[in-house]
């Protein structure tokens, strides 16, 4: 189980890495092109792109930060310490699913299983955070039950 969840891990941290790269180019294009803008253009034209091209800057910076938050969070999982009680790194296994604790990331295939990377603080992710294996509640109408934790 050790080495799914490394590949898990491995994955998640290639997603925030794509992420942060994605949203710096974007602010750097961006910038560019309110620079240009204001080479080639006057008056409220002039305005109105920069203007455009801020809010572009605006919504990537949010992004870049999201994407920070979600490096700081993997580098505090200890992934690889077993645990009887479910914690941010934890892989567990439920009769509805297999789910990795770490960031909100979706569906990872590994070896040809799918799992659900998920927030500690993501609303399933709060119904398994310190709990046990036996455990049960219940999800948008379902019954689950935790069968391992790894």
């Amino acid at each position: 189980m050790n080495r799914i969840k490394e590949e898990l891990f491995k994955q998640c941290s290639q997603y925030v890495e794509e992420c942060i790269h994605t949203a710096q180019l974007a602010i750097k294009d961006a910038r560019e092109s309110a620079n240009d803008d204001t080479k080639s253009s006057a008056g409220d034209k002039f305005e109105t792109g920069r203007e455009m091209m801020q809010q572009e800057i605006d919504r990537n910076r949010k992004q870049l930060e999201e994407a920070k938050k979600m490096k700081l969070a993997l580098e505090q999982i200890e992934s690889y310490q077993p645990s009887e009680i479910i914690h941010a790194g934890s892989l567990v296994i439920t009769n509805y699913g297999k789910f990795y604790i770490c960031i909100s990331r979706g569906q990872i295939q590994v070896e040809g299983t799918n799992y659900f990377a998920i927030s500690p603080i993501s609303p399933i992710g709060l119904k398994l955070m310190r709990q046990k294996m036996g455990y049960e509640f219940d999800f948008n109408g379902k019954d689950f039950k935790i069968e391992s934790i790894f």
